[in-house]
């Protein structure tokens, strides 16, 4: 009880003190005072007083902002000498209902959400975690270090993809642009003028900018794998591959690069897909993964490939990489390589029946008729099925005025060619009068 009463003794003439510095106007005395009382209350491990002793002194009428702010920033100082997890948290709370909305301490506002939503999701409430780091739009903060707002806004993306949020994951997401991972760190820092924001350095728990870009990457592999979007993920592994820390290390680049293999084995086939497939084809490290190399030129090769050989050969290496999709990969891949082999036939082909289609494919005419129509449906492909004649046409039907503009066109290349024809011969003619006249 005298321990009690002495501190609350020290507390009050403190206090007084306080407010005759605050009424004097005296900036660097008030912040000594206020964090004079914070230093009383934890020497005293009265955590209850100190949560009162920070509501009561931000409430204080004209209370100063460098009061407030040093009050705060001394206060987080405690949070992780807390007792217990309750004292903690009561102390996050005392100091957040003192920060909001108070522009001048919204980094430290920031902090401490984030301090909070890690208790909450070590408690098992990643709902209410998720839901408390979303309150806070670090982007808007002009003073934050870049490394540390990235940093957030991927927690916060993390905690959305924790509670299959995927579509605030999306939005969440696109505040930060790859670009940003790109900056060229090296260059020195520009001094800051007179009347600019004054930028905070980041905390030293804060990762580097190419440790958030593996971050970032890897958050989106697992926003799109959530909607099978390979060809997504292979552009996010080969953006992880182009980190210099992964590209110097065989351990991690070998993985990484295998993944980008597969993934552009079950991507669709389109021109960003075939764009990527050339660009890894070139990479040099490829060599030393010499079944990649093989099955990456044969997808290159406009020819058919024959799905069972291909199946003996990567057998194991599809097993070896069946947590990749959480399921086994070779039905995705067999499927991909049918709509391949489909858009290589109709390459060399204008008209073909089913049932040869079929054998090129290694299907029944039911089943290649379906993948045909599938493809068709999706517009990755233009054909039309003759049934009764069992039939497949891979042109499209011209329109009667294409047919006529493709006639003149043609007339016009053959006129032209007569006219070229008949200058040479002219040519040639004077030239030989001119030889015999001589």
């Amino acid at each position: 009880m005298e321990v009690a009463g002495d501190l609350e003794a020290k507390i009050e003439s403190l206090l007084n003190v306080e407010k005759k510095m605050r009424l004097d106007n005296d900036v660097a005395g008030t912040k000594k005072a206020v964090t004079d009382i914070l230093q009383l209350c934890y020497e005293a491990k009265a955590w209850k007083t100190l949560n009162d002793q920070i509501v009561l002194l931000s409430k204080r009428r004209g209370q100063l902002k460098q009061a407030v702010t040093a009050m705060v920033q001394q206060a987080m100082q405690y949070i992780d000498e807390t007792p217990d997890v309750e004292s903690k948290v009561e102390l996050i709370k005392a100091l957040n209902s003192v920060s909001a909305g108070k522009i001048y301490v919204e980094i430290e506002r920031a902090r401490l959400i984030k301090k909070l939503a890690k208790i909450k999701e070590e408690q098992g409430q990643i709902a209410e975690a998720a839901d408390l780091m979303q309150e806070i739009a670090v982007e808007t903060f002009g003073a934050m270090a870049k490394t540390e707002k990235i940093a957030f806004i991927l927690e916060q993306v993390r905690l959305c993809l924790d509670r299959q949020d995927y579509v605030r994951a999306q939005i969440l997401s696109r505040k930060i642009s790859p670009r940003v991972f790109d900056a060229d760190t090296s260059k020195e820092k520009k001094k800051p003028k007179e009347g600019d924001n004054v930028v905070e350095e980041a905390p030293a728990d804060i990762p580097s900018l190419m440790e958030l870009k593996r971050i970032y990457y890897e958050l989106m592999i697992r926003f799109y794998s959530h909607s099978n979007d390979y060809l997504e993920i292979c552009r996010c592994y080969k953006s992880i591959y182009e980190i210099p820390s992964v590209k110097e290390d065989p351990t991690q680049w070998i993985p990484v690069l295998r993944k980008i293999c597969w993934y552009l084995v079950l991507s669709p086939h389109d021109p960003m897909q075939s764009s990527l497939l050339n660009s890894t084809l070139e990479d040099k490290n490829l060599s030393e993964i010499s079944h990649f190399r093989l099955l990456l030129k044969q997808l290159v090769t406009m020819e058919v490939i024959q799905w069972t050989a291909l199946w003996n050969t990567f057998n194991k290496e599809f097993d070896n990489e069946k947590n990749m999709l959480g399921g086994s990969l070779g039905d995705k891949a067999a499927e991909d390589l049918r709509q391949r082999n489909i858009l290589v036939v109709s390459k060399y082909y204008s008209r073909i029946t089913l049932k040869r289609l079929a054998q090129l494919l290694c299907l029944s005419v039911q089943e290649a008729e379906k993948h045909l129509s599938d493809m068709v449906v999706s517009k990755a492909l233009v054909a039309k099925i003759d049934r009764p004649m069992g039939i497949v046409c891979f042109q499209a039907a011209k329109d009667s005025n294409d047919i006529l503009n493709s006639w003149s066109l043609n007339l016009e290349k053959l006129l032209d060619l007569v006219e070229k024809s008949c200058h040479q011969i002219h040519k040639e003619t004077m030239v030989h009068k001119v030889a015999l006249k001589v």
